[in-house]
């Protein structure tokens, strides 16, 4: 497939920025194939912001520049990026920007993040497979004739709905993080907050939501 007219191209730091890119994005085109994905550079790091469907989360990977100087903020088709993305070569040539889904106007702050705490990853790892096995075994349990999209997804809205934890994060950030491959490794996960924004940050990613807290609104102008 021909992919749309380049507009931009990133330079980023190594190919290892691009691999890590490259998973990211096809992990993300497996949940959802017509995903967008909104990206903002500036000073030397290029943020890519997604929301999967399902997940009702937005999924945030940055990957590291070797330009300095680079700014762009636009949101492209997730599928013609990852045609686009130079792997050995270093470089994110960026596609003809799309219509922007609602999601895309409204990001979690750039600065104000406040630590909350850590989390082993295996035990979010855990928890997240859990919580899927009893998806799946809930699911099945159901007569054939009820198992329609309607109690699947209130089911789902059940699950993933609970909180991790103490940390006022849903289970569905857990959830994503693993789908999305940013749950690998041992290092501790972050937890972070910023007025009414909660986000679990790991060394692959970071997953952030709206956790419904008072405070002011931070968000980043479309």
């Amino acid at each position: 497939m021909t992919a749309s007219v380049t507009r931009h191209r990133l330079p980023l730091a190594d190919p290892v920025q691009a691999d890590a890119l490259a998973a990211f994005l096809e992990r993300l085109l497996r949940w959802e194939k017509n995903a967008a994905v909104r990206i903002q550079a500036g000073d030397g790091v290029a943020a890519l912001f997604a929301r999967p469907a399902r997940f009702e989360v937005l999924a945030v990977r940055t990957a590291r520049l070797a330009d300095d100087a680079v700014a762009l903020d636009t949101t492209v088709a997730a599928g013609e990026l990852l045609e686009l993305l130079d792997e050995p070569g270093a470089t994110l040539a960026v596609p003809a920007p799309v219509t922007g889904p609602p999601w895309a106007g409204v990001l979690p702050p750039r600065t104000g993040w406040e630590a909350q705490g850590e989390l082993p990853p295996d035990a979010v790892r855990t928890v997240a497979a859990a919580a899927v096995a009893e998806f799946r075994e809930r699911a099945e349990a159901l007569p054939e004739a009820e198992r329609n999209r309607r109690r699947l997804d209130a089911l789902a809205e059940e699950i993933w709905s609970r909180p991790l934890g103490r940390t006022g994060l849903p289970l569905r950030a857990a959830h994503a993080a693993h789908a999305l491959g940013f749950l690998h490794g041992s290092r501790p996960l972050r937890l972070l907050a910023a007025g009414p924004w909660l986000r679990l940050a790991t060394p692959h990613g970071s997953v952030a939501v709206r956790s419904g807290r008072p405070g002011q609104l931070p968000v980043t102008p479309a």
